[in-house]
């Protein structure tokens, strides 16, 4: 069983930026690939952000190219997501997620097995 804690979340003006965690518990979470996702008011939960577990494959969406930044760090069962240029679309609850494969990270969140309970950003204009 893993236990995903997200935190870093908070309030921040257009163009900031923000840093997520991750605190995994159980000593297999490190083998898992492991993604961000989000979910605005309304839409459904989307993938961010993905990266395997060796930290090799990494893949993002679109629409945060060039801005978040994903990293892991197995020796402290730790994801990270660090995020920069902030828009007020960014708005959203950012969930991480942890998939039991050796292969890339998967952008279907139904492909996962554990989640976590969430931390919300918002994003002033």
């Amino acid at each position: 069983q893993v236990q995903l804690v997200e935190s870093g979340g908070g309030l921040v003006q257009a163009g900031g930026s923000l840093r997520l965690s991750c605190a995994a518990s159980g000593r297999t979470a490190s083998s898992y690939a492991m993604g961000w996702f989000r979910q605005a008011p309304g839409k459904g939960r989307e993938f961010v952000a993905g990266i395997d577990w060796s930290g090799g494959r990494i893949s993002y969406a679109d629409f945060v190219k060039g801005r978040f930044t994903i990293s892991r760090d197995n020796a402290k069962n730790s994801l990270y997501l660090q995020m920069n240029s902030l828009k007020p679309e960014d708005t959203a609850n950012y969930y991480c997620a942890a998939d039991r494969t050796f292969g890339a990270a998967s952008t279907a969140p139904s492909d996962y097995d554990y989640w976590g309970q969430g931390t919300q950003v918002t994003v002033s204009s």
